[in-house]
């Protein structure tokens, strides 16, 4: 069926003045002022009261971890002693049954903010949840997102200098095994794919070496993307000093990891010979302003970063440090701390747009997403502004960005609609939070 979704208030796209033109999965047309549709078309959205954009593309998250938001052990800290209140806490209570509602919640929020596709770096694997990829392909399934499956993996616990805790880890062949496993099952490496898989060890202070050089192997065999946090805090760039005698960049260098397939979350403490190191190597970076602000970890140097060569994300990052899931607020606060960070004329609502579209589509190595164009996916978020936050907005997109949209009115995945009206199509979400709820008060009793 060829759809017309027609005569927007504005679209993120060069010569759409009219509209876009859906067939099947893919957009088949733009339509410019002044015209009409090249070839009859079989229905028509009436779209006079959105601002369409791409689908947005989420990095970055954790999960598991908006069963802690804002919780009393962890508020107030910055990033060591933050995991170090809360690895305790997930340990004893993040279980198959409680994840299951985490992620479902988690992809729910993304999905209502103009969230198409999903990155959750999972790295906690509790006992009982060794079927964690599997939970979130089914939740990714059935809400109709697409995902990358982020086989996170911990395995360098306090005791032997890092900082995980006994129940969190697991030993380096069950991890390579699962991997093994979940790419065999759920990597499609075809255009248009619902599910791709990447390898996604948690951080140089909680996983061993082997871990990351046996991922690299991997990653180069099955053409995989590789994920990690790095260079967050100055904290970390001390363990690796220490540890390493390197600072993070050199050891991801050491590791085999300094290459295209990577994207980095965080990306904060880098010097400007490592800036054009990783540019030239095209590793890509998910910026998390929200998180970053939140833990003071510090500001990224986006800029320089994308001028270097470096695909720049964008990230929501986990819900205990951001504590909620919406991408499109991303958008705001990355502006925001954009331009403290640099000023105001260069940071601008089309950077964070881009950040949040096509910079996150190249960190998962895609080019059928994050673009309203010819022959990319039919992935759009639809916004009104029929709110007072937006009265007497002057432009239509930089309105949204600027005047705090967080809510999509309508999204589209692959062609077909996946929220209208505000509601995601198949979710109770009064019964989605009473039950999300009741799991955290869990997590709130172990104080």
């Amino acid at each position: 069926m060829r759809l017309w979704i027609k005569d927007p208030i504005a679209v993120l796209a060069e010569g759409a003045e009219r509209g876009i033109v859906v067939e099947g999965t893919k957009i088949v047309e733009l339509v410019g002022r002044g015209k009409e549709p090249a070839a009859p078309v079989d229905a028509t959205f009436d779209a006079a009261r959105h601002v369409v954009i791409p689908g947005l593309v989420n990095t970055h998250h954790h999960m598991f971890q908006t069963l802690t938001r804002a919780h009393p052990a962890a508020i107030n800290k910055e990033l060591f002693p933050w995991l170090a209140a809360l690895y305790p806490i997930w340990a004893k209570n993040v279980r198959p049954d409680a994840f299951r509602l985490a992620t479902r919640l988690s992809l729910t929020e993304l999905l209502m903010s103009g969230c198409t596709t999903a990155s959750d770096h999972h790295y906690l694997y509790t006992p009982g949840l060794d079927n964690a990829m599997d939970i979130q392909a089914e939740e990714a399934s059935a809400i109709g997102m697409r995902m990358t499956l982020t086989r996170g993996s911990m395995n360098l616990t306090v005791e032997e200098g890092g900082s995980a805790i006994a129940g969190t880890v697991q030993d380096t062949d069950v991890i390579m095994a699962d991997c093994e496993r979940v790419v065999a099952k759920y990597h499609d490496a075809g255009e248009g794919a619902m599910f791709k898989v990447a390898l996604a060890p948690c951080a140089p202070f909680n996983v061993k070496k082997d871990v990351m050089i046996e991922s690299a192997k991997m990653a180069e065999k099955y053409d995989l993307r590789l994920h990690t946090h790095l260079a967050e805090t100055r904290d970390e760039t001390a363990y690796c000093l220490d540890k390493f005698q390197c600072r993070p960049v050199d050891y991801l260098e050491e590791v085999g990891w300094m290459n295209h397939r990577v994207w980095l979350a965080h990306g904060i403490h880098f010097n400007d010979d490592e800036v054009k190191r990783l540019g030239h190597a095209c590793v890509g970076v998910c910026h998390c302003p929200t998180s970053n602000m939140v833990l003071a970890s510090g500001q990224c140097r986006t800029k320089e970063l994308d001028a270097a060569g470096s695909p720049v994300g964008l990230g929501v990052d986990g819900s205990a440090s951001n504590d909620n899931s919406n991408l499109m607020e991303a958008l705001r606060h990355a502006l925001m701390i954009g331009r403290l960070t640099y000023d105001a004329a260069s940071v601008t609502h089309f950077d964070v747009y881009k950040w949040a579209t096509e910079g996150s589509a190249r960190c998962l190595g895609r080019d059928d997403i994050g673009k309203i164009a010819v022959g990319k996916q039919a992935d759009l978020a639809f916004f009104t502004l029929d709110e007072l936050r937006f009265s007497g907005g002057g432009d239509p997109l930089a309105t949204l960005v600027l005047c705090g949209a967080h809510a999509a009115d309508r999204v589209m995945v692959k062609g077909e609609w996946r929220v209208t009206d505000g509601a995601p199509l198949g979710v109770d979400v009064a019964r989605l939070r009473y039950e999300h709820g009741a799991a955290a008060k869990k997590f709130l009793e172990a104080l």
